[in-house]
C-alpha cells in the first residue's frame, strides 16, 4: 500500500516517523481554508482534513492519504494561522493567562476511497504574559504560520502552564489516533 501525506506541514512529516511511518510521496492539497458563516471549531478542522484528503485522493486512486489539520480556539472563535505580527501578538494578548482548546483532525482515505476520521480535543494553558515574554516571542518569529501564533514544540513551550490531551496533536497531528487509523486498514506502524 503507498501511503500519500497530504501536508505541506514539515512537523506532520517528522511526527509520523514517531510511529514508524515514513509516506511514499508528500502531496499537499491547496484548499480555501476560510471558516464557514458561524462554524465551530470542531467541525471546521474534521471539514479541513476531510477536504484536503478528498482532493488528494482523487489525485492517487488507489493509495492510502492521510490527511490532518490543527485549530487553535478561544472559545467559540477559530484563531488564525499568523501571517503578520499583529495577529500573533493579538493571539498571545487573548490566550495569555487562560485556557484554550487544540482541535487536531486526521483522515485517512483507504483504497477503496472509503474515508475514516478522528479528531482530537486538547487544551492548553498559557501562563499570564507580560509584554517583554510576548515581545521576546515575536521576536523570535516561530509565530509564522501557526494556528494560533505558537509552537509548542518551540519557545512557547516555556510559556505554557499546562496541557490537557496530547502533545503531539498540539503539535500538529495526534499519533495515537492517526496509528488507530492506519493500523484498521493494515498499514505497518510501529
Amino acid at each position: 500500500m503507498r501511503l500519500i501525506l497530504a501536508s505541506a506541514s514539515p512537523r506532520r512529516l517528522d511526527l509520523l516517523t514517531h510511529i514508524g511511518v515514513t509516506p511514499d510521496a508528500v502531496d499537499p492539497a491547496d484548499i480555501d481554508e476560510t471558516p464557514l458563516k458561524a462554524e465551530l471549531p470542531r467541525p471546521y478542522a474534521a471539514r479541513m482534513a476531510a477536504e484536503k484528503a478528498a482532493i488528494i485522493a482523487a489525485r492517487h486512486p488507489g493509495c492510502l492519504v492521510l490527511s490532518g489539520d490543527t485549530v487553535v480556539a478561544a472559545g467559540r472563535r477559530i484563531l488564525p494561522k499568523t501571517e503578520a505580527e499583529s495577529e500573533a501578538y493579538t493571539c498571545f494578548e487573548l490566550l495569555s493567562g487562560r485556557r484554550h482548546r487544540v482541535f487536531s483532525a486526521v483522515t485517512l482515505i483507504d483504497v477503496e476511497g472509503r474515508a475514516r476520521h478522528r479528531v482530537s480535543d486538547n487544551v492548553v494553558v498559557f501562563k499570564r504574559l507580560d509584554r517583554s515574554e510576548i515581545d521576546a516571542y515575536l521576536a523570535s518569529g516561530e509565530w509564522r504560520g501557526k494556528a494560533g501564533g505558537y509552537a509548542i514544540q518551540g519557545l512557547a513551550a516555556g510559556l505554557i502552564r499546562t496541557i490537557q490531551g496530547s502533545h503531539s496533536a498540539i503539535m500538529g497531528l495526534p499519533l495515537y489516533e492517526t496509528r488507530a487509523l492506519l493500523r484498521a486498514v493494515g498499514y505497518p506502524c510501529g
